[in-house]
């Protein structure tokens, strides 16, 4: 039994010390046959300054102003389009997202609006007024939000009708 125990343990020890020169040969064949690979740096662009040249647009520091659309219609017959001699109401000059309903005032029979412009300025409107850029004529008011019919051109001439809302905006605390 010792003897068999001798025979294993010196095999098992001449295994671990055997020649290890065929691994050494193989790892360096491999290094040999591959090239480490470094990727190219990415071209610089010189930084080119380029002037600010916003003398003619308006600056994004100041309050919106009123805007105006072309007022000359070329308008052809048989199809829907604004009346040109209307006469303009204040809150025409504005386009919606320069307007913000407030608040609304009356009672369930007659409701009133409150639009505040852009210019800060508080205007109470109801059913058919006109507010925006497109002819837009209040068509209702309820107390979360108005309703517009506006005319849309189409550019060959004809106007189309378009709803739209304004909502109440959130108060600010």
């Amino acid at each position: 039994m010792r003897l068999l125990w001798l025979v294993a343990s010196v095999i098992l020890l001449v295994g671990c010390f055997d020649d290890m020169s065929d691994l050494h040969e193989f790892e360096n064949e491999v290094k040999s046959g591959v090239r480490p690979r470094v990727e190219p740096l990415p071209e610089i662009t010189d930084f080119e300054h380029v002037a600010y040249r916003g003398s003619t647009s308006r600056s994004p520091f100041a309050m919106p102003v009123a805007e105006a659309l072309q007022q000359q219609f070329v308008q052809q017959q048989d199809c829907l389009h604004p009346d040109p001699r209307r006469r303009k109401e204040p809150l025409e000059v504005f386009a919606l997202d320069n307007l913000a309903m407030r608040g609304t005032l009356g009672d369930a029979g007659n409701l009133w609006a409150l639009i505040q412009a852009s210019d800060q300025t508080l205007h109470r409107i109801t059913i058919d007024n006109h507010v925006g850029l497109y002819h837009g004529r209040v068509v209702a008011v309820a107390p979360t939000h108005i309703e517009l019919l506006e005319l849309i051109p189409d550019g060959a001439g004809c106007w189309k009708e378009r709803t739209t809302m304004l909502q109440m905006v959130e108060s600010v605390n």
